[in-house]
């Protein structure tokens, strides 16, 4: 069974870093990505960042690039979320998330089928 725990969340002032994680376990990269999107409540969940698992190909929503960067060390077993430069805007909870079947990372929640319980991500101004 896969599972996906997250961690890492926490509070900052707008500026600040932060590095999320996600431990993964039971879960074949192979031929699949890896995920991080995040919702406020209230709002639709919305993709942040993907990783293609096999060569580690990305893809980041577009208000996103050059902020954050995902990462996956499969020896590890954990996938990265590196937070720069935070804004007020950012606050949300932030959940890692995985596919059954992927050629190339995207952003598009339907085929992510495994999630994480999530963490909160509050920045403050």
């Amino acid at each position: 069974q896969v599972q996906l725990v997250e961690s890492g969340g926490g509070s900052v002032q707008a500026g600040g870093s932060l590095r999320l994680s996600c431990a993964v376990s039971g879960y074949t990269y192979s031929r699949n990505c890896m995920g991080w999107f995040r919702q406020v409540s209230g709002k639709e969940r919305e993709g942040v960042a993907s990783i293609y698992a096999e060569g580690g190909r990305t893809d980041y929503a577009d208000s996103l690039k050059g902020r954050f960067i995902i990462s996956l060390d499969t020896a590890k077993n954990t996938l990265y979320l590196q937070m720069n430069r935070l804004k007020p805007e950012d606050t949300a909870m932030y959940y890692c998330a995985a596919t059954e079947l992927c050629f190339r990372p995207h952003l598009v929640t339907y085929f992510y089928k495994i999630w994480g319980q999530g963490t909160q991500v509050s920045v403050s101004a």
